[in-house]
């Protein structure tokens, strides 16, 4: 899924490589898929888009902006965009493609479920792109350890650590991939209750929520993802699937999976308090 380093990471891509490219035709749903949501009104995504040149894109949260003279594309969760420099090789199943008139495009397979939104810019109303585009995230000077500390005051409910960090858009971008390292490195299992948690421990939290996102990002984003070119990302989780019984690096013993609020968590029982 789409999380913050990898949102980070292809925005940049895209930017990079792809500005100044001219859309001649866009592809909506020629391969259906039960758990593609598209948003905005789809009578009008030809007139938004074909014609117009990418002037850019941006990470909001976990989610890639990307932008033309007058329209935007928003992607998020499973929604994967791919690049392909020949004709000849684009896929033939797919949810969505933007081809441009210099024979290359970019194709988005949904991978679980994943949303596309295509708007005029500046008027996506979606909660979750407002949201994302208005609160401080880790990688910026104003995700501050007072502003970290706030999203959960002293009179908060109770609230499991992964319920904290990646429920509710807390910090928009930090989901259940990325927050599996995050506690590892923090030595706080998913589980644990953050009401029992010292002003110590939200220290050390907030360090790690900084330091291993930066990380991820720096790296192009995390082993068990892709880029804009198919490429994974360079970081190597350290918590994941690829990991899965095999030892922890930093103690030995066996990491461990379970299913967890909806989802599956990984973890070190002799690094990680419960």
């Amino acid at each position: 899924m789409l999380e913050l380093p990898e949102s980070t990471t292809i925005a940049k891509q895209i930017s990079g490589h792809l500005t100044g490219k001219t859309i001649s035709e866009i592809r909506v749903l020629q391969t259906p898929h039960r758990f593609a949501f598209f948003t905005g009104e789809r009578d009008k995504y030809e007139e938004y888009l074909e014609g117009q040149t990418i002037t850019g894109a941006a990470a909001r949260g976990g989610m890639v902006q990307i932008d033309t003279q007058e329209s935007m594309i928003v992607l998020n969760d499973g929604a994967y965009p791919r690049y392909y420099d020949d004709a000849e090789k684009f896929p033939k199943k797919h949810q969505f493609a933007v081809c441009f008139d210099d024979g290359t495009g970019i194709f988005v397979s949904i991978q679980m479920y994943g949303g596309i939104t295509i708007c005029p810019r500046g008027q996506c109303t979606d909660g979750y792109y407002v949201s994302a585009s208005t609160k401080p995230d880790p990688l910026t000077d104003g995700f501050t350890y007072d502003y970290f500390r706030s999203l959960y005051p002293a009179s908060g409910k109770r609230l499991s650590a992964k319920a904290f960090l990646a429920t509710q858009q807390r910090i928009p971008g930090l989901g259940n991939g990325v927050l599996q390292d995050i506690l590892w490195d923090a030595g706080i299992d998913p589980r644990y209750p953050m009401q029992d948690a010292s002003e110590e421990d939200f220290h050390i939290l907030y360090e790690s929520v900084c330091k291993i996102i930066r990380e991820m990002t720096a790296k192009g984003g995390r082993d068990t993802e892709r880029d804009l070119f198919g490429q994974k990302g360079g970081y190597v989780t350290q918590l994941s699937k690829n990991s899965l019984n095999e030892p922890c690096v930093r103690c030995g013993y066996e990491i461990h999976k379970a299913n967890y609020m909806g989802g599956t968590i990984y973890f070190c029982e002799h690094c990680q308090r419960r």
